[in-house]
């Protein structure tokens, strides 16, 4: 007998009513009144089967009765509708195959875990609800980002891991070797020709560069992808690997790049409320209970578009008093995007136009020669989502913009040449996407939507 997925029964039980199938899962809870059994089975769909053993059907109904939570199974009964009781339909055994048995020490015996707790048993957290259903919403969410570019003509590309470049500039890269540490720790000496790769190399903090390449022959692209950064930082938004959502489109401005962001996470959005409708709503009740009405006004809201200089003026004029002081020149700080989406225009916002000094060097520098065409969106209840800018198509002010913030020419010449053979106004953006599923979930610390989180000071498995 083929084995019938628990989700698709949930979805069509009264289609099943009275007809005899085979499920498999691991089991919740097990129950025992010496005569009559309860297994609360779960096959990773967001909701669980209840199955009815009793001791005049099943010949070894000891020795499922003793099993523990966490055991799995696999049970061939008769679909029985009880449209009287808390749950629609429930599963009458008349066969139960103890697949596998679990250990007493299994860490989910019970309900009403902290999320601290679960944090620190990751190889098992995702058999409980609340994990279940972050997963799953990570897991649509990245399947709607693929749907949305695939739609739209854009190709996919792969971009390397391992790059001889800083995208950001800022140095917070993980260094990659295979030079003996030890060695040359107790030697002092460094011979970095003798390295694997013969010069200095790390793990990409973004696939932008080696992306735009690829975009000169396609005109759209997007990579989806790890990288990493090597920022000591404990809070709840930061980890060291993370995945990076980033398109760029040529022939494109600023305008172009704001208007693609908006349609993305509106379709992100609306895709997943309609396809995680049950972990939507066990998100809502037991996290946020604000998470849909938050969702919902993004999908229903025209985006707000505001220069940095007029953020300024509107912070400096706030009846606030911020922990870090607001002056023109100075990166933003969380409470300070907070305070614009959610006390100013309560919905989200594109901020433009930053001071050149605070972004990257690959952004195109604007006519007054004090600011870039960067973007960056702003939501309500998390601060910043994404960034993005027209890139700097313009090969001498690029070197230019280069040489002021310390960058070697001779380290980006396969980038630089993409100026030379055939520039275009262009533009792009990177989503982190643990923030993105942090927004998505209600989850506030982004430990909780990674499967093995690796941060400052921390990694297991």
């Amino acid at each position: 007998m083929k084995r019938t997925e628990i989700r698709d029964l949930n979805k069509k039980f009264q289609d099943f009513g009275g007809k005899e199938i085979k499920v498999c899962g691991w089991a919740r809870t097990v129950r025992d009144s010496k005569n009559i059994g309860f297994i609360e089975l779960n096959d990773g769909s967001f909701k669980s089967v209840q199955i009815v053993f009793e001791r005049a059907k099943i010949q070894n109904y000891d020795e499922v009765a003793k099993q523990n939570v966490g055991a799995s199974f696999e049970v061939v009964g008769t679909v029985v509708l009880t449209p009287q009781a808390k749950q629609p339909f429930e599963i009458n055994a008349k066969s139960v195959v103890v697949l596998g048995e679990s250990a007493t020490d299994y860490p989910l015996q019970k309900k009403g875990h902290t999320i601290e707790f679960l944090r620190s048993i990751p190889f098992v957290r995702a058999r409980g609800n609340l994990f279940n259903a972050v997963f799953k919403v990570r897991s649509v969410a990245a399947f709607a980002i693929h749907k949305f570019f695939n739609e739209r003509g854009f190709v996919y590309v792969h971009t390397p891991i391992i790059t001889s470049n800083d995208c950001e500039g800022a140095g917070e890269m993980f260094q990659v070797t295979t030079l003996d540490l030890e060695r040359i720790a107790k030697e002092g000496k460094l011979q970095q020709n003798k390295d694997f790769f013969g010069k200095k190399v790390g793990l990409t903090v973004s696939g932008q560069l080696h992306e735009e390449c690829l975009t000169m022959a396609f005109g759209k692209t997007y990579t989806f992808g790890p990288t990493f950064r090597a920022e000591k930082s404990n809070t709840t938004r930061h980890a060291a690997e993370f995945w990076m959502m980033e398109p760029e489109m040529c022939f494109s401005d600023l305008q172009d790049v704001m208007d693609n962001e908006e349609e993305m996470v509106k379709y992100v959005i609306s895709y997943v409320l309609n396809e995680c409708h049950d972990e939507i709503e066990f998100l809502n009740r037991f996290v946020d209970n604000g998470l849909i009405d938050r969702l919902t006004n993004v999908v229903e809201n025209k985006f707000e578009r505001v220069s940095y200089t007029q953020a300024i003026d509107i912070l400096l004029k706030a009846n606030e008093k911020f922990v870090f002081p607001v002056k023109w020149g100075v990166d933003l700080q969380s409470e300070h995007e907070k305070y614009i989406t959610e006390k100013v225009y309560k919905k989200p916002v594109f901020l433009t136009d930053y001071p050149k000094e605070i972004k990257a060097f690959y952004m195109r520098l604007n006519d007054d020669k004090k600011t870039v065409a960067a973007v960056d969106l702003l939501v309500p209840g998390i601060g910043e989502l994404i960034g993005g800018s027209q890139r700097e198509e313009r090969l001498d002010v690029l070197k230019q913009r280069m040489n002021e913030l310390g960058l070697k020419e001779e380290d980006y010449k396969w980038y630089l040449d993409t100026r030379r053979y055939g520039t275009n106004k262009h533009g792009g953006y990177g989503l982190g996407f643990e923030r993105f599923v942090m927004y998505l979930t209600g989850i506030s610390n982004i430990r909780d939507v990674e499967i093995f989180p690796r941060t400052f000071g921390s990694i297991e498995g």
